[in-house]
């Protein structure tokens, strides 16, 4: 029961990081991070995605998936740098 109850807590701390992580990208509400989630299953998947395919996503318009895109662009390279 306990190991069922860590991972429970593990997954959830995951998906508020994802969420989190979403929630600081211009044009990206509740709805289209659940869309996002649910189209790639997991952040790593929604980084790795081109802008065509963040463009596929049901309730992603163009523009909102070329601001996500680079967004999400931005954020590594701060990351890799050091910097927020």
């Amino acid at each position: 029961a306990h190991r069922v109850a860590l991972r429970y807590h593990r997954q959830l701390r995951a998906k508020k990081q994802v969420a989190s992580w979403l929630e600081g990208s211009p044009g990206i509400g509740p709805a289209r991070r659940t869309a996002l989630l649910k189209a790639f299953g997991s952040l790593k998947k929604i980084q790795a995605a081109t802008e065509s395919e963040l463009a596929q996503v049901p309730g992603m318009s163009k523009q909102a998936a070329a601001n996500l895109y680079q967004y999400l662009r931005q954020q590594a390279f701060n990351l890799s740098k050091g910097t927020k």
